[in-house]
């Protein structure tokens, strides 16, 4: 009985395909900084879609007793856009606190209606996916660094 049940394990093994891991490479700074503003981009998509839209983040709060206890509190997530005086829309591309410029003095996409904001958000999305943003983002990291000289 032993035999026949270590045979039956056997056949549905036989049946996988095994292949070896390879783990993602979390530390490449490229691939860090497209994540990060795809997940941006992501929550600016959700607050387009839905006005009352919130994010909430766990926070550790103290009681009068000295006891800790982990509450969930609203997140304050800044628009990406807003209505000009002639009525259209602009999107502002944000890495950090600083717009990304698309082209020399250039750093909003204007769209004729509010209901524009996610499509083209999505399409931004797709373009951080595929690598197309990276210069950009680039740019912005370097942006306000110290420079450090090699020959002193």
């Amino acid at each position: 009985m032993l035999l026949a049940n270590k045979e039956a394990d056997m056949t549905v093994l036989d049946t996988l395909n095994f292949v070896a891991f390879n783990p993602l490479q979390n530390n490449n700074p490229i691939a860090v900084r497209r994540r990060k503003l795809i997940a941006k981009i992501d929550e600016q998509i959700q607050l387009a879609a839905n006005k009352d839209y919130t994010p909430t983040q766990h926070k550790w709060v103290t009681d009068e007793h000295g006891n800790q206890r982990k509450v969930e509190v609203a997140r304050r997530v800044k628009r990406w856009w807003t209505a000009s005086v002639d009525g259209k829309i602009n999107l502002v591309v944000r890495y950090g606190s600083k717009p990304l410029e698309f082209a020399k003095g250039k750093n909003a996409i204007e769209l004729a209606t509010e209901a524009e904001v996610a499509d083209v958000l999505a399409k931004l999305r797709e373009a951080a996916e595929n690598g197309e943003l990276d210069a950009l983002i680039e740019k912005q990291a370097q942006f306000g660094r110290r420079v450090t000289q090699k020959n002193k």
